[in-house]
């Protein structure tokens, strides 16, 4: 059953990385996509930007760390793609309900469709998609017109709605995410929200509040499928010694209340 789709959004200001620097006036250089979906061309000036932020002097050693792993990925990204196994692809193809359908990305990183066969996605970005699968199907079809939408399978905990599994569109704010799973919970602690990797914390404190106000995607920060959202609850306040007391005191009048009530209804 093909999922809807969701609508692409044309314009969206983004910020990639938002990162603390060792001074107020020093911050990391990041790009400003202007596209929903991160483009080869933006990835890549981004790159150059974090491999100069990791050798800048400008910046703390942990900063400088930090800009490097983000320039790993980056790099990451570029070469392999961004399609991993279990991804998901809903495919509309007009006038074709044989193709029309959602599909699992199987193992060797291809695409399998019917009466087309596999098509490798090794290397292809997201932001590439329709365009990519566009030129793919005109080896079989006569002028095919296709929308695809990339869809990964993400971990939402902690103090949300409802916790579990969700399989989410890329092309939604990081914000949304959360809404997906019934949105964060009156209990939530704004300051300990985080998106894990493997058990590595990618965004985290100001860097994730940052890329939230800015209305980020999650394809802008290479999100992918088994990344954990998590937004930890306040803690119980216990009440104080005074308090305590206050409530023994409460608590030992009720049997007193009931007695003088029993007596005076006459039980």
């Amino acid at each position: 059953m093909l999922l809807a789709m969701t609508p692409f959004r044309p314009f969206i200001a983004l910020a990639i990385l938002a990162l603390a620097a060792r001074s107020a006036q020093a911050q990391i250089p990041g790009t400003e996509l202007t596209q929903v979906l991160a483009s080869r061309p933006a990835l890549e000036s981004l790159l150059t930007r974090l491999n100069d932020a990791a050798q800048s002097r400008d910046f703390s050693a942990s900063v400088r760390d930090q800009a490097k792993r983000q320039a790993d990925q980056v790099r990451a990204r570029l070469a392999d793609g961004d399609f991993h196994v279990g991804d998901r692809i809903a495919l509309v193809v007009e006038s074709e309900s044989t193709l029309t359908n959602t599909y699992i990305v199987s193992s060797g990183r291809v695409l399998i469709l019917p009466n087309v066969g596999s098509i490798p996605l090794q290397g292809v970005l997201r932001f590439d998609l329709t365009d990519y699968l566009t030129q793919r199907l005109r080896q079989y079809l006569r002028d095919p017109k296709v929308r695809a939408q990339s869809m990964i399978r993400v971990e939402i905990t902690g103090a949300v709605g409802k916790q579990g599994f969700w399989t989410v569109p890329v092309d939604i704010a990081v914000d949304s995410v959360y809404g997906i799973a019934g949105g964060i919970g009156t209990t939530a602690d704004l300051k300990k929200m985080k998106i894990e990797r493997a058990g590595e914390t990618l965004f985290e404190g100001q860097a994730l509040h940052q890329v939230i106000i800015e209305g980020t995607t999650i394809d802008a920060l290479g999100i992918q499928a088994g990344d954990v959202f998590s937004v930890e609850a306040l803690p119980v306040k216990n009440p104080n010694p005074a308090q305590r007391v206050q409530l023994i005191q409460y608590l030992l009048t009720i049997p007193v209340s009931l007695f003088a009530l029993g007596r005076l209804l006459g039980f």
